[in-house]
């Protein structure tokens, strides 16, 4: 598979996703009465990566995997993406940070750290990148 702008888009929106991840995680703990600014704007910001990562992650298909009209079981991350994101906000917009931090908590470590490890798997394009070309081991 070919680096098309597409898969450029979705590996870069990734990556940023998966390294301002933890500035929002980490700046929700602010002293009483303060706003969560940083949090909020890395949050935001997160969010917003991670809607370009499961949208192009739409016009992405390896012809190589099994696969249903272009769509293989990777794809099956885009709408649990899109929902959890739903869901993160109605529980703030109800006032339930506790599931909005563990919806936000479970999206990171699944759809950023999860997704990323069987990206780098040696069939995968971005593991042939890593392990073959950039490191000679593949």
């Amino acid at each position: 598979m070919q680096l098309t702008p597409v898969i450029a888009i979705h590996m870069a929106a990734a990556l940023v996703a998966l390294l301002i991840g933890p500035l929002a995680l980490w700046a929700r703990r602010q002293p009483a009465g303060q706003r969560p600014r940083l949090h909020r704007a890395a949050g935001y910001a997160w969010v917003t990566l991670m809607l370009i990562t499961a949208i192009s992650a739409i016009f992405i298909s390896d012809p190589h995997m099994p696969n249903i009209a272009g769509f293989s079981a990777v794809h099956l991350l885009v709408p649990v993406v899109l929902g959890a994101l739903f869901f993160a906000f109605r529980f703030l917009l109800h006032g339930n940070v506790r599931g909005h931090r563990i919806t936000m908590l479970s999206l990171y470590f699944a759809g950023c750290v999860g997704a990323g490890a069987f990206t780098l798997l040696p069939h995968r394009t971005l593991g042939q990148l890593v392990w073959g070309q950039w490191l000679g081991l593949a």
